[in-house]
């Protein structure tokens, strides 16, 4: 069961979590290059996802949509929803794995230096949590793996098309650089300091005859 929510306006991005543990690890390993990843920092919690554009980083996502996805977090801690301040962990879905061996649920990092932070006040946070839950939807089983498979698909596509469009722009770059070289030369072939008039080759001519 994977559990969808939308974000506030005007972004209206797709928020989704696990409903346990052995879910949280298919979500590890079927996210997207465009994900964020929220967890309670050393507490046990919900695995949430936002889920940014194509395109979109960690560095340009509203701090609107943090704050919430954070709340929406600790909200699914047993522990971490009774305290008052809590520190919510986030990170680009990149930068997780699934260390062979390890107990359902538990994720690694590739770079630990690349794992922001975020405070969680009880200020607003019912009318956050309120907001989301009336946006809520749920799925059975949904198949993680063909919908990660499409996207990389229309990744690999999309980077075609874009080597595609680099390669003719290219060629038409290298096609006015000759062009432009050949017009200098045909200049510098008829330089008109050496140039000679019709009327001076016709007097030289003369002279030679009389």
């Amino acid at each position: 069961m994977v559990y969808y929510f939308v974000s506030r306006d005007p972004w209206n991005y797709v928020i989704y979590m696990g409903k346990n543990e052995l879910e949280n690890d298919r979500l590890v390993e079927y996210g997207w290059p465009d994900d964020i990843w929220f967890h309670v920092d050393d507490l046990p919690s919900a695995h949430v996802y936002l889920r940014l554009p194509k395109g979109q980083t960690i560095d340009d996502c509203p701090p609107e949509l943090i704050e919430e996805c954070s709340h929406l977090c600790k909200n699914n801690s047993t522990k971490g929803s009774k305290l008052t301040n809590v520190k919510i962990m986030y990170t680009s879905w990149n930068n997780l794995y699934k260390p062979n061996g390890t107990s359902p649920g538990a994720v690694s990092y590739h770079n630990s230096d690349e794992i922001r932070y975020f405070t969680v006040k009880p200020k607003r946070v019912n009318a956050i949590l309120n907001r989301l839950n009336r946006t809520k939807t749920e799925r059975v089983n949904p198949d993680l793996a063909t919908e990660q498979q499409q996207r990389f698909r229309e990744d690999h596509l999309e980077n075609k098309r874009r080597r595609r469009e680099e390669i003719a722009r290219e060629k038409e770059e290298a096609r006015l650089r000759k062009l432009e070289r050949d017009q200098k030369h045909y200049v510098d072939f008829f330089d008109e300091d050496e140039m000679v008039s019709n009327a001076e080759i016709g007097s030289d001519y003369e002279d030679n005859f009389m």
